[in-house]
């Protein structure tokens, strides 16, 4: 099997890690393959692939789809380096409001699958930094909604401090408790 599926504490939060084949050439990897996913539980289909290009300390999110636009992501770095945050918004979750992070390198290769009803969000640790995703929606601005990178209640412990960077969408997300109140 050319994957490592290896699960998180927040149930459907997978880290995968690809078989990489190496020699003085270079390397090659799959990223991705419809029957070794499913067979690991991942049975969403992918619709729509984004690639971002960031600088040190840009932080994107938290982003996600609401309603029936709910995304499930995969997500990997091709150069550059990420920390990214996975927060889970399903009501119905033991997990509900908890986080994961983790560092996600070109060196390191690995993947993180996030399902849907999970906000996504990362902070890139170096200079040119592509990333990429494969979601299993396509984007809806209608269902568009995210929360604050530094919200209180979540408590994320992101690994940059200063000279963070931010959209001005990003920087008037709603709090977590806002999101709860809309839910009830």
């Amino acid at each position: 099997m050319p994957f490592i599926f290896e699960k998180t504490l927040l149930k459907g939060l997978i880290i995968i890690q690809p078989r990489v084949f190496e020699d003085e050439r270079g390397f090659f990897m799959e990223t991705y393959k419809k029957s070794d996913f499913v067979g690991s539980g991942i049975t969403e289909e992918f619709t729509q692939d984004n690639h971002s290009y960031s600088s040190k300390g840009v932080l994107r999110g938290i982003h996600f789809q609401t309603g029936a636009h709910a995304q499930g992501k995969l997500v990997q770095v091709i150069t550059g380096a990420v920390w990214d945050v996975a927060v889970d918004l399903r009501v119905d979750s033991i997990s509900f409001g908890q986080w994961y992070g983790i560092e996600l390198t070109e060196e390191n290769m690995s993947m993180l699958y996030i399902p849907p009803g999970f906000g996504h969000g990362f902070v890139t640790l170096k200079d040119n930094t592509h990333f990429l995703y494969k979601c299993t929606k396509e984007y809806n601005p209608k269902a568009d909604s995210g929360i604050i990178w530094n919200d209180a209640d979540l408590g994320i412990d992101w690994p940059l401090k200063k000279d963070l960077s931010f959209s001005e969408k990003d920087l008037a997300l709603q709090t977590f408790r806002v999101y709860k109140e809309l839910l009830a």
